[in-house]
């Protein structure tokens, strides 16, 4: 079974499974079709994260995520702004690691045994490309609303913009020259992409624009594979990834919620805890996440003292006051696990709705600006720096449970996505929920409006009201959205494989996604 945001990107990876390919064969199909029919969500030109899990053994986590390039430095930033840019090309400052990922990734899937070739892999991709894709209401709304900062930066109105108007719902783009540079990559392999005639056209365009990123950036770029972050439950070990990703604050909140005692799903104790826990777990992570060469040893923070010293903190009658800022992010999540029980969570990304911006014109690719979480100044957490990995919020997710099930889990949505995990896995590893009830089920996401200084905990409207007024009372500031499914609480997706190889899988209904078996 697959599951991803886009019933044409699922489909494209059951259709995998189907021919003989195995999960992490058909997460690269998903993948690809995913970049070309959800460009403003994620696309080949960002970043990728992966866990792998082979049945019998610990899971695997794939980093392909890029540095900042070479010209990146806080200097000369520093004489043009007074922070990093969003859009444009000076937005387009670090290294798409994403194809990097797919390239680790295949080589693990042959050493398994995987037999499909990349050409089978992205055909689908390829062909959606070509013929064009329908314009979701998700791309057509975030153009609009994104028109002028969007339309500026260069390459993006030839690609994306119709007579030079934001697409309607339902219109249809073409991509050409990115189907052209999928074929390549296809034919030559995916490191291509760092090291060969497609790493050469990026790098031309990149300088033509403007970008820091050179050549010899791309060139110095590689997939790594690492140990992943765990913590332990009652009945459960969850994975996830480690910096400079924020799996750590995904973890530390299923930890610390589960300290608290919590008997009963949907009630106020329960997303009340969940609540305090995230901010718990995010002054953890806003104080040591950073680049993995900097941030050292985490798995501390996910020790049995230190989550019961933060779980203690929470006081809960009451709500905790709460002054950061939320990170913005579009993102896709990924998942697949086939009949041998090989399981995929992936997550792959250009941060904002259409990245930078900037679509390179012999390739069709649009770069990412995950740069922008860079800071300019020299002494923050996360200082600008040639080569210097960027903080994510990407952070894909993998459960083993001790009665023999695996979950397969994840969300896009930047800041909203460890508290949309831990909403998923509460809900339906400890409270019985089905699947699809608990992705489905209402949502809530703590943090500042992007934009605005109005500091709140956003809640869909279909919360019972006497759950809200409870929140109200203990000192939650709450803002009812007048959608039921709203896209600010992302597109989550998870599958869970059961002991005796029945998989069960479920797609967002805030997405245009599905799950599909195989």
């Amino acid at each position: 079974m697959v599951v991803a945001p886009h019933r044409a990107a699922a489909e494209a990876g059951a259709e995998i499974l189907r021919a003989g390919g195995n999960a992490i064969e058909a997460m690269i199909a998903t993948a690809a079709t995913i970049a070309v029919v959800y460009p403003h969500m994620n696309g080949i030109g960002g970043d990728g994260f992966w866990l792998i899990r082979e049945p019998g053994k610990e899971p695997r986590y794939l980093e392909a995520c890029g540095g900042a390039g070479s010209g990146a430095t806080i200097r000369a930033y520093r004489e043009k702004y007074d922070r990093i840019p969003t859009r444009g090309p000076d937005a387009a400052l670090t290294v798409a690691g994403a194809m990097s990922g797919w390239n680790t990734a295949y080589e693990l899937s042959q050493s398994l045994g995987g037999r499909l070739d990349r050409p089978t892999l992205l055909a689908n991709a390829i062909e959606h490309a070509k013929k064009g894709i329908s314009v979701t209401r998700s791309q057509a709304r975030l153009t609009a609303e994104h028109f002028d900062a969007l339309s500026a930066a260069p390459g993006f109105k030839d690609v994306f913009l119709i007579d030079g108007k934001a697409p309607e719902l339902g219109a249809t783009i073409r991509q050409e020259r990115l189907a052209d540079t999928l074929d390549h990559l296809a034919r030559a392999g995916f490191l291509d992409f760092y090291r060969g005639d497609v790493a050469n056209e990026i790098a031309a365009d990149l300088e033509r624009v403007g970008s820091p990123v050179t050549r010899a950036d791309l060139g110095a770029h590689e997939a790594r594979l690492r140990p992943p972050l765990s913590v332990r439950l009652e009945g459960a070990t969850v994975f996830n990834s480690p910096p400079p990703t924020q799996g750590l604050a995904s973890l530390l909140i299923l930890g610390i919620f589960e300290q608290l005692g919590v008997q009963r799903g949907e009630s106020f104790e329960h997303i009340h805890g969940l609540i305090e826990a995230t901010k718990r777990a995010f002054r953890i992570r806003d104080r040591h996440v950073t680049d993995p060469v900097f941030a050292g040893d985490l798995s501390v923070h996910l020790s049995p003292r230190v989550l019961a010293r933060e779980a203690a903190a929470i006081d809960m009658r009451r709500a905790a006051p709460w002054p950061e800022v939320a990170k913005k992010g579009d993102t896709v999540w990924l998942g697949a696990i086939d009949e041998t029980g090989l399981s995929v969570s992936y997550i792959q990304s250009i941060f904002w709705e259409f990245g930078s911006g900037v679509v390179l014109p012999s390739t069709g690719i649009t770069w990412q600006n995950r740069g922008a979480s860079f800071s300019l100044d020299p002494h923050a957490l996360n200082p600008l720096e040639p080569g210097r990995k960027p903080f994510h919020t990407l952070n894909p997710a993998i459960a083993r449970f001790d009665d023999g099930r695996i979950l397969s889990y994840g969300t896009m949505g930047g800041e909203g996505q460890p508290q949309t995990q831990a909403a998923v896995f509460t809900r339906h590893a400890l409270f019985g929920m089905d699947l699809g009830d608990a992705i489905a089920a209402p949502r809530w996401l703590l943090g500042r409006t992007w934009g605005s200084d109005h500091t709140n905990l956003r809640v869909e409207n279909r919360f019972d009201p006497d759950l809200l007024l409870a929140l109200e009372r203990a000192g939650h500031e709450v803002a009812v959205l007048d959608e039921g499914y709203s896209d600010t609480m992302g597109h989550a997706g998870a599958l869970v494989r059961r002991k005796d190889g029945r998989i069960f899988g479920a797609s967002d209904p805030r997405s245009d996604g599905a799950a599909i078996a195989a």
